[in-house]
Order: C-alpha cells, then structure tokens, then sequence
C-alpha cells in the first residue's frame, strides 16, 4: 500500500465519516412551534356532512395536511406518509386523528373524497374533507401555505396534541416514522 493511499484512507474517514453522521442526522424537514387561528369556515367531509372549520381542527390529538386528490408530485407523498403512520400506530390509530383537506374543491367532491380515502386505505380516524373554494383559501392563508395555484402547493404537516396547545408545524415530506416521532414528542412520550 502507498503512502498515498494510506493517506487518501485516513483522510477519507476523517473527514468522510463526520460528513456522513452529520448528513444522518439532518433532519429533512423543519420543525416550528406556531400559533394559528382557526377561521369560521365550513367543511363537508367525505359524506358530504357540511361542519364548522374549528369544530373539525379544534380537537387533539390531530395531525393536518392540505392535498388535492389529482395531485401528481407531493401529496401522493403525504398522503402516503398518513397510510404508513396509521398502520404504525396499530390499535392506537384510534388515538389520533389524521385530516386531509383538498385545495382543489371544485375537482374534489365529496364522492371524489371516498375514491381517495378507499385508494390510500384510509381507516375510520383519518378524515377527508373540501368546501367552498373561498373557505378553503381562508383555511390555507390561516395556516400561512396559501399558494395562488395549487401545482404550487408547499409539503407541509400540521400536529396539535390539544387544543390547549400551539400547532407544531412540520416543513418537508415527512416519513411515517418521523410522523410518529412528532406524534409521541406532542404528547409527550
């Protein structure tokens, strides 16, 4: 062996080794502790149930995301995300409630609504939900990710433990494991 080489080795884990650790440990997505205000808005659920905003998000412990069902890019990501975290959290499933609300409601009915939840194998806990397009904007700019078009949609989570709390903001696509995580984090396990 060279000299070289030896030292090509030794350099390599040296510096190699903590640029690996530090990119393992680099979370891929950001985490913010945010205060947001539920607007008096209506939802329609799945069902085509017609309820109030608060009453739908003011609950805990409760995950949120905005997606849209004709979404090629993000939201099978995240919608994804949700399926792995319910089948993570087995029976406990029930302990949390998962809230998907379409930003494309014109597209997004409620029957629309049901193809989806079947599609991503929602269980009983996660919800879907749309409303009228002006509801859903007022939803959005609340929650600070309003996008004028929504192929321009920001990868973002919601999580609350309580209403008693602020809302944990989740920035990036985030893994069933991740979402578990934060789960126990809010609730404190």
């Amino acid at each position: 062996m060279s000299q070289y080489f030896r030292f090509t080795k030794v350099t390599l884990l040296l510096v190699g080794l903590p640029l690996m650790l530090l990119r393992a440990e680099t979370p891929r997505y950001s985490r913010s502790v945010e205060s947001y205000s539920v607007p008096a808005v209506m939802l329609v659920d799945a069902a085509g149930k017609t309820l109030p905003g608060p009453s739908v998000l003011d609950r805990g412990p409760l995950f949120l995301q905005f997606v849209f069902t004709s979404c090629a890019t993000i939201c099978p990501l995240m919608s994804s995300g949700f399926a792995s975290l319910q089948d993570k959290l087995g029976s406990n499933a029930g302990h949390v409630r998962m809230v998907s609300i379409s930003i494309d409601p014109e597209h997004d009915t409620p029957a629309r609504l049901r193809e989806y939840a079947a599609h991503v194998k929602a269980g009983p806990q996660w919800q879907f939900f749309t409303g009228k397009d002006a509801d859903i904007v007022a939803l959005q700019q609340a929650f600070h990710v309003y996008q004028s078009s929504k192929t321009q949609h920001l990868p973002v989570t919601f999580f609350r433990a309580s209403p008693r709390v602020p809302w944990i903001r989740l920035d990036g696509l985030l893994s069933a494991s991740e979402l578990l995580t934060e789960y126990h984090r809010g609730i404190g396990r």
